[in-house]
C-alpha cells in the first residue's frame, strides 16, 4: 500500500439544490473542514441533464447496480417492484435525478486528505436521510425517505452527492474539475496530521 497515496486521497463531493435552497453550504463545509480534511477545488455550477447523466454513470455498472438495489428495497418492503429488470429501473431513477439535479445550482468541491473518501461518506450518512445516524449530515439535516420520495415520483431529497470509492472519485473529479482548478497547498494542521514524526 502507498501511504503517501493514502494521505493524498480526492473525493468529489457535490451539494445539490436542496442543500443550498436550505442555506446549509456553510454547515457542511464546517464538517468536512472540521474533519481534518483539505478542500483543493471549489465552484457553483448549473448542471445540465447531459452532465447529470454522464456523473452518474461514469461506474459503467451504476445502472445495474442501482436496479438490483431498487429491486431489493421493494422485495425487502414486501412489495413488488414495478419491474424486474435493472436497467428499466435504473433509467427511471436517473430521470428523477436530472430533475432533481437540474433545478438549481449544484457546488461541487474536491476533498483531499487521508481517506477522504472513505471519511466523507462517513460523515455524510447513509444515502436514505431516514437511515443516516444522528450526528451525520443527512441524518442531522434533513428527514427525506424512500417510502415518501418514490410516493412522490421523485429523488430522494438528501443534500450531498460523495464518491463511492476511489476509482469512482477519480473519474467523477475529471468530470467536473480541470486539473488547474485542483488547488495543491498545505496547511499547518498537515504537520500534526501526517508528519511522521510530530511531538518526538
Amino acid at each position: 500500500m502507498d501511504i503517501e497515496a493514502v494521505k493524498k486521497e480526492k473525493t468529489l463531493v457535490i451539494i445539490k439544490p436542496d442543500g443550498i435552497q436550505r442555506t446549509l453550504i456553510g454547515e457542511i463545509i464546517k464538517r468536512f473542514e472540521r474533519s481534518g480534511l483539505k478542500l483543493v477545488a471549489l465552484k457553483m455550477a448549473l448542471a445540465t441533464p447531459e452532465m447529470v447523466e454522464k456523473h452518474y454513470t461514469v461506474n459503467s455498472e451504476w445502472k445495474k447496480n442501482v436496479g438490483e438495489k431498487t429491486i431489493k428495497a421493494y422485495e425487502k418492503k414486501g412489495a413488488t417492484p414495478p419491474s424486474m429488470d435493472p436497467i428499466v429501473l435504473a433509467d427511471k431513477v436517473l430521470s428523477h435525478l436530472k430533475k432533481y439535479m437540474t433545478s438549481g445550482p449544484v457546488v461541487a468541491m474536491v476533498w483531499q486528505g487521508m481517506h477522504a473518501v472513505g471519511v466523507v461518506r462517513k460523515i455524510t450518512g447513509a444515502t436514505e436521510p431516514l437511515s443516516s445516524d444522528v450526528g451525520t449530515i443527512r441524518g442531522d439535516y434533513t428527514i427525506d425517505s424512500y417510502q415518501v420520495s418514490d410516493t412522490d415520483g421523485r429523488s430522494v431529497r438528501n443534500l450531498i452527492h460523495a464518491s463511492g470509492d476511489p476509482v469512482e472519485a477519480a473519474a467523477e473529479i475529471a468530470l467536473w474539475f480541470t486539473d488547474n482548478e485542483l488547488h495543491n497547498y498545505r496547511l499547518f494542521a498537515e504537520t500534526v496530521l501526517y508528519d511522521a514524526n510530530f511531538g518526538v
